[in-house]
């Protein structure tokens, strides 16, 4: 999640139509957190390279969600798990035409039961960013060749990357993950995101 991220679409031309229905639904609930649209093009772009499954945490009102069912092959199945049931129901309501997501309420770990993903993006849970949160496991969650993508971090102007003047055990974590080959990529002044492939051995 970006704070002022649905802010951020504000005079964005271009989007899909069903971003676009997200943002009306994260407007009317009061919701400033959906991913920036800097995020949102990147996850449409990964997208379109996955097979079969794509998996996310952190729902929010499905502005990330919807770039990535946009970007997605027909065929590809969509899951992603919301813990907040208000927020969970109305991002549901957005993809009520569209049978291939589907939005689940609950703890992060319930996208565990629909992988392993090509693409697993992890927004709301499962970062290990948080103390009592550990990352998700993407050896069980990744096909090989899979993807993960853990955004919002600030860029880093050195190495290692700091936070809070540490270095940032959990950026470190999935850049050093022996089982990916991960980058950490600029998509703002501001923002960054990791991106890694699980090897194929």
């Amino acid at each position: 999640m970006a704070v002022d991220g649905t802010d951020a679409y504000t005079g964005v031309p271009g989007l899909p139509a069903l971003v676009r229905a997200a943002l009306t639904a994260a407007r009317g609930s009061g919701f400033p957190y959906s991913c920036r649209p800097e995020q949102g093009r990147l996850l449409h772009a990964l997208a379109g390279g996955a097979r079969a499954r794509i998996g996310e945490t952190g729902t929010g009102l499905g502005v990330g969600l919807a770039w990535l069912a946009s970007g997605a092959a027909p065929g590809v199945r969509l899951w992603s798990v919301e813990r907040d049931p208000e927020r969970a129901r109305a991002a549901a309501a957005v993809f009520a035409g569209r049978p291939e997501v589907t939005v689940l309420g609950g703890d992060w770990r319930r996208i565990e039961e629909y992988g392993p993903f090509d693409l697993l993006v992890l927004d709301g849970g499962g970062q290990g960013k948080v103390p009592g949160d550990p990352p998700a496991d993407v050896e069980r969650l990744l096909v090989p060749g899979g993807t993960v993508v853990v955004d919002d971090f600030t860029p880093a102007s050195g190495r290692p990357p700091l936070h809070e003047g540490e270095p940032d055990r959990a950026r470190l974590h999935w850049l050093e993950h022996p089982a990916l080959r991960a980058t950490e990529l600029r998509l703002a002044a501001d923002l960054s995101t990791v991106v890694g492939t699980r090897l194929l051995v």
